[in-house]
């Protein structure tokens, strides 16, 4: 476990959640459904001092996602949490999973729960960041100038979104596959076609093929040199059919968002069928866990590139991870219109030639904008 000294110790005073919902003009697409609105699901952490910290947690899918998880945060999490004197995130990281090991099992939701303990994780290290005056990239003893690229480029007219992020400042694109061959090659071929030879383009299938289709798919796309293929099966599949996978695929495999513990990712790792894992700290981990795995993937030779689709509050989490690491990769930061992005972390640093610095702010170094948020926020208690 990932160890910081002299951490000072956390009673918290107050412990709630609110949903916001922001209504979008174009579904977010993905092979396996659509998003008709921006969901997010925010931590807030009050101490005795009065320090205000904040966490995000992972709630895309299904549409009741948010408002589920926020009530296991009030009803379940959050009377663990106020309890007792923590002695560092990584106590109540570890004590929280243990406690609710059973629950999972009982209730069959061992993933939304480790989805609440990681966002309320992530606020406990905002605090300590706010506590001792850091930013939490060099709490961690990270570089603070990290790689991003534009991801959840729609299969519609994915052309014009890229234009639209070039000019933003970013220099490298993921585009979203899994909608029939025809049209997934012709959207990379114009993609490369607009973007040159050497921008990296990624792809992201979202587990749309079965693995006897897959590596078909994927030697129709070699030719067009794209960085990675992000999970063209079911992350369920057993390791020996990603490794069957690998062997023959002329592209890089990723994965990751879909995984969940340390056993699993470690097993991930240990198979070599995967060049770039993918951890998705607002679904299992937090900094508590995210921190080590991401040393872990490092020390392993692969590439840690950090998956995140929600809010601005997880998203500048997921920055500081990635720059806990020390290294090449990126860091997702989504395409699709969503002002829950910007108005829950409107100090976001700017983008330069695909690269962003964090900044010397303590903690995520964010306070989201909570009275223009308050147009999107919807009621989750019972």
């Amino acid at each position: 476990m990932f160890s910081l000294n002299d951490l000072p110790p956390l009673t918290l005073a107050k412990v709630s959640a609110i949903v916001y919902r922001a209504p979008i003009e174009v579904p977010v697409q993905t092979s396996f459904g659509l998003m008709h609105d921006r969901p997010a699901l925010v931590v807030i952490l009050e101490d005795y001092e009065g320090i205000c910290a904040w966490g995000e947690i992972w709630c895309n899918f299904p549409t009741v996602g948010a408002e589920h998880r926020a009530r296991i945060l009030d009803t379940v999490v959050a009377p663990i949490l106020l309890s007792k004197t923590w002695a560092s995130p990584q106590q109540a990281f570890t004590e929280l999973t243990q406690a609710l090991h059973i629950l999972g099992l009982q209730s069959g939701e061992p993933g939304p729960i480790a989805q609440v303990i990681a966002g309320v994780d992530i606020a406990l290290w905002d605090l300590i960041g706010k506590k001792l005056q850091q930013p939490l990239w060099q709490l961690f003893n990270g570089t603070p100038t990290i790689q991003v690229y534009a991801s959840g480029i729609n299969p519609s007219d994915p052309e014009k979104i890229a234009q639209q992020k070039w000019a933003e400042g970013y220099r490298a694109f993921k585009l979203k596959i899994g909608f029939g061959a025809k049209r997934d090659l012709a959207n990379l071929a114009q993609l490369r076609s607009l973007l040159g030879d050497d921008a990296p383009i990624m792809l992201d299938a979202n587990q749309a093929w079965l693995p006897s289709e897959a590596s078909e798919r994927i030697q129709q796309f070699a030719v067009h040199k794209p960085f990675w293929i992000e999970e063209p099966i079911a992350a369920d599949n057993p390791l020996s059919a990603w490794q069957e996978l690998a062997k023959h695929s002329p592209i890089p495999l990723a994965a990751g968002e879909n995984m969940r513990g340390l056993p699993e990712f470690s097993k991930a790792i240990d198979s070599n069928a995967f060049a770039v894992l993918q951890p998705d700290m607002g679904k299992w981990g937090g900094f508590s866990a995210g921190v080590p795995l991401a040393q872990t993937i490092v020390n392993r030779k692969k590439m840690f590139c950090p998956h995140w689709l929600g809010g601005g509050i997880g998203l500048i989490a997921s920055m500081h991870l990635k720059a806990s690491a020390n290294t090449f990769g990126f860091v997702e930061v989504d395409a699709n219109p969503n002002p829950l992005r910007e108005l829950l972390a409107p100090q976001m640093p700017p983008m330069n030639q695909g690269k962003i610095t964090l900044g010397s702010l303590p903690g995520l170094g964010i306070t989201p904008d909570l009275a223009t948020l308050k147009e999107f926020q919807v009621p989750h208690h019972l």
